[in-house]
């Protein structure tokens, strides 16, 4: 069981991979400020917490789908969400 997931996450990951040009990309371009390597953990970090989100607080607890405009002044809506900083 541990191989066959091993091997499914790999290949996701070389999916991904494959379809990334790194190739004449400097270092400042690929693990810089606004490099590849954070735009990326950004960006994955926040699709998790979307998930994340949509799993334990998703129309079941709140009564009404995303973006949907049931919940307005209820108290308990979904009001979007701003930018936070997360160091890894």
């Amino acid at each position: 069981m541990a191989r066959t997931r091993a091997v499914r996450e790999k290949d996701i990951i070389d999916k991904i991979l494959d379809v990334v040009e790194v190739k004449g990309l400097s270092r400042e371009e690929v693990l810089g400020q606004s490099g590849l390597l954070k735009q990326l953990t950004g960006r994955l970090l926040n699709k998790i917490l979307e998930a994340e989100l949509e799993r334990t607080f998703g129309p079941k607890h709140l009564g009404y789908e995303k973006n949907s405009n049931a919940g307005d002044n209820s108290g308990d809506s979904r009001n979007g969400y701003s930018e936070k900083t997360v160091k890894t």
